[in-house]
Parts: structure tokens; sequence; C-alpha cells
């Protein structure tokens, strides 16, 4: 049996973090991936809540910001998945934070 180039832990902390929000149903633990993925600017405004199935339920503070994100959803799915591997998050949905 061949083995395989040690991981670093790096390279494993977002599959394990999308895997934990995964099964807990809560995605918190994927904050420093969505600053990653989102920048520091929309991560001050908005954070993610929710991993249904491949669905992130992102919290937003504005029905403006969810309409700008919306718009975005696609670019960040993407770059969500470079962190998280392929298919992880294949759609964004937004939600107001309650107050």
């Amino acid at each position: 049996m061949a083995r395989s180039e040690p991981k670093t832990l790096e390279s494993l902390l977002p599959r394990v973090l999308a895997r934990l929000a995964g099964e807990s149903g809560r995605a918190m633990s994927l904050m420093p991936i969505w600053v990653a993925a989102a920048g520091a600017n929309i991560a001050r405004h908005s954070r993610p809540h929710q991993l249904e199935g491949t669905t992130l339920i992102v919290t937003v503070e504005s029905a403006e910001w969810a309409q700008a994100l919306t718009r975005e959803a696609a670019s960040l799915c993407e770059r969500l998945n470079e962190r998280l591997g392929p298919g992880t998050v294949k759609a964004l949905a937004f939600q107001l934070e309650s107050r």
C-alpha cells in the first residue's frame, strides 16, 4: 500500500471545520474560513450560521447586505469551496440577524 504525503494542519483544518459544522448544524466554526473567503468588510456585516447539507445559511445585519451578498453568492461559494473542498457549499441562504 502506497503512503501519501503527510498533510499540514493548515491544509486539513478547513475540511475538519466543515465536517464539524455539517455534523453539528452550526457553522460558527467556519468563521475563519468565511472571513478568508468573503473578506473582512463582508465578515463585519455577516457570519455563517448553519450548514444544512450543502447550503450555508449566513446571518446578515440588514436586507441591503442580504441583497448585495445574493449577487455575490456564486463567487463566494467558489471561494469557500477552494478552502473546504469541491461541492462542500453549493448554495448560500441569507437571513436577518434577530435583535
